[in-house]
């Protein structure tokens, strides 16, 4: 694989570790701002809200900057949005820098995936992007709990602030590992958002939303889960949140080889498994290590579901990929929303800790019906979906010093 893989990976890392660390510093940044942890909860959906927004407007005001300095323009923005996240004197201060922090996430994510399927020969496409969202499960086991100790010991700001330099330090790596790739002769805005109209698109993200929706109906309680259900002590939450990690990273190593080589049936099996996973949980979840063992798995067949999203909806895309891939993370986030407010409104109905597995199940499930529709309507037409190989690198005739091949694997220099 080529080294500027590392570098994505790398601001990948810093993106997750942003993202997540939130969930974890809610007491503390609510007792430093004077208010409550509920209010202060509003500052995850304030990331979301900037990931759903900001992911198809920079992609498409992006659509004619080469995509190495779209990459480097997205991470300084992440600079800036954590930056001020740190320095924010008041709480409507934070939620914007929180915003702010979230507006290239998507476009990052979309880019990168583009980016990094051109990096390597046809047939490991999957495995490249895979690689890409690798840095994304390492912070769930690194990064989050890192910075949630770093930030009951030092203060939330000190959090922000590291993870302000982790950026700079990604913004230094893309610089000198990332080659150029060359844009299209042809992109535009318009065919951007013709390729994000197509019916096989729509229902690739549709899936995602109700799909992913599934691993947050849980995930966003897990914690809650581990002291009022498992009968661990609060102590225990951050060692059973690296589990969820440790499987993120392993269904993560596992979804590219099998995308590349299967994708619908790899998204059909990663959603079949997630489902069937997520109703074992709610028997598993009163035997203790059963339970650890099943949040393994969790982590691993929910993330497992990622990749092959990704993938098909670059593939459908056909020649106008990144506008696609970029809102899939906003459909990934309207999930991590939709699968929080779902699975909580089910505890707060009175039906238990554990009545957000069967929430997320019956979500899994519509997520599975959709990607099935859209296969069948696949054969109907006859459009071919073997593998992430068909993933289109757009691009002009190039030079070798100049520009990467999506046939041959480019160095990292």
């Amino acid at each position: 694989m080529p080294l500027a893989l590392l570098a994505l990976a790398v601001s990948a890392f810093g993106i997750g570790t942003t993202e997540f660390v939130m969930m974890g510093l809610l007491p503390n940044v609510a007792g430093d701002l004077h208010t409550s942890v509920p209010t202060a909860g509003h500052l995850v959906s304030a990331y979301a809200i900037g990931v759903v927004i900001g992911a198809p407007l920079l992609t498409a005001l992006g659509s004619r900057i080469p995509r190495k300095r779209m990459l480097l323009l997205l991470m300084a923005l992440f600079v800036v949005g954590n930056l001020a996240s740190a320095l924010a004197p008041g709480f409507g201060w934070l939620v914007a820098g929180r915003v702010l922090a979230g507006l290239p996430h998507g476009a990052f994510f979309g880019v990168g995936a583009v980016v990094a399927a051109r990096l390597v020969a046809d047939g490991r496409q999957a495995r490249a992007v895979a690689t890409m969202f690798l840095g994304l499960t390492v912070a769930n086991i690194v990064g989050v709990p890192a910075a949630t100790l770093l930030g009951q010991h030092l203060g939330w700001r000190a959090t922000f602030l590291v993870v302000t330099v982790i950026g700079l330090i990604a913004m230094a790596a893309l610089a000198r590992l990332v080659p150029y790739v060359p844009l299209d002769a042809h992109q535009s805005v318009g065919r951007e958002l013709r390729a994000l109209g197509s019916r096989q698109v729509l229902l690739g993200l549709l899936t995602a939303v109700f799909g992913f929706a599934g691993v947050f109906a849980v995930y966003s309680y897990l914690a809650s889960m581990t002291t009022e259900v498992m009968g661990f002590s609060e102590s225990s939450v951050t060692l059973v949140l690296a589990l969820f990690g440790i499987g993120m990273t392993l269904g993560a190593l596992a979804a590219g080889p099998l995308t590349d080589r299967a994708l619908r049936p790899t998204l059909y099996g990663s959603l079949t498994a997630l489902a069937l996973v997520l109703v074992a949980f709610r028997f598993t979840v009163h035997i203790q290590w059963a339970a650890l063992a099943t949040v393994v798995v969790l982590g691993a067949v929910g993330f497992m579901t990622t990749t092959p999203l990704q993938m098909l909806v670059m593939q459908k895309a056909k020649d106008a990929p990144t506008l696609a891939s970029a809102s899939n993370h906003s459909a990934f986030n309207l999930a991590n929303a939709g699968g929080a407010w779902l699975g909580g409104a089910a505890i707060a109905a009175g039906w238990g800790w554990t009545s957000p597995t069967l929430v997320g199940a019956v979500l899994t499930v519509i997520g599975l019906a959709i990607a099935a529709a859209a296969g069948l309507m696949d054969r109907t037409t006859k459009e071919p979906a073997k593998g992430a190989s068909r993933v289109i690198a757009a691009g002009s005739p190039h030079t070798p010093d100049q520009q990467v091949s999506a046939s041959s694997p480019a160095s990292g220099s």
